[in-house]
């Protein structure tokens, strides 16, 4: 599919064409949450904690007898019946994270992106050099002027001047090719992929062409 490239001026830059089996796949809305739960699932600290029976402060002698008193038998005041007592199945400790298989991951970020080219909401960009000491307020204007207010720049690589120029404004991320994931893309309203972002993730999810085909 043919896409035209623009420029952070909002300027032509003429057209690169992407490949279908990265930008025209259906889109899989299962497969997509099921990623952005593996990630959500992964980024939880797991700190919580509770204290047990044998955990919480207080004495383990038996409040009372056995029988005779009428009540209910009753062997710790740290029982969870118990105002001061431990707390049964609470959370604890853990990792919450768990294994997604490749294949899935990669089809989830497939769909992602299929989803952006077909709702409109993909643009291709020249690059996003903006020289040393460049200002917020001056990309600010030029990321007001493309009509973005929610938006995710994908680069081959970090670029270290426009990271900083973009870091206080609001709703705009930025991120190398190999951090592009599926709950950022969808998070935001609009995907902007570099000249080279676009080659970077052609490598990264079609790989790399075979020798003989590079030198046909």
């Amino acid at each position: 599919m043919q896409v035209k490239v623009i420029t952070l001026d909002n300027g032509e830059a003429g057209e690169i064409e992407l490949p279908d089996a990265l930008f025209a796949a259906e889109p899989r809305p299962d497969i997509m949450a099921r990623v952005v739960h593996w990630q959500l699932a992964k980024r939880r600290a797991g700190t919580h904690k509770v204290k047990g029976m044998g955990e919480v402060q207080g004495t383990t002698k038996k409040p009372y007898r056995q029988k005779g008193t009428g009540n209910a038998r009753q062997g710790s005041l740290r029982a969870p019946q118990f105002r001061t007592g431990g707390v049964v199945h609470g959370p604890v400790v853990r990792d919450h994270g768990y294994r997604l298989n490749k294949k899935v991951r990669r089809l989830g970020l497939i769909s992602a992106l299929s989803q952006k080219a077909r709702d409109g909401k993909l643009v291709v960009l020249d690059s996003v050099a903006v020289g040393d000491g460049a200002k917020t307020r001056q990309v600010a204007k030029q990321i007001s002027a493309l009509g973005w207010r929610s938006a995710l720049v994908v680069d081959a690589a970090t670029n270290a001047e426009f990271d900083r120029a973009v870091r206080n404004i609001p709703k705009v991320q930025v991120l190398p090719c190999v951090g592009a994931n599926v709950y950022d893309i969808l998070n935001h309203d609009v995907l902007a992929l570099t000249r080279a972002g676009v080659e970077a993730l052609k490598q990264r999810l079609l790989g790399a062409p075979d020798a003989k085909e590079a030198q046909a």
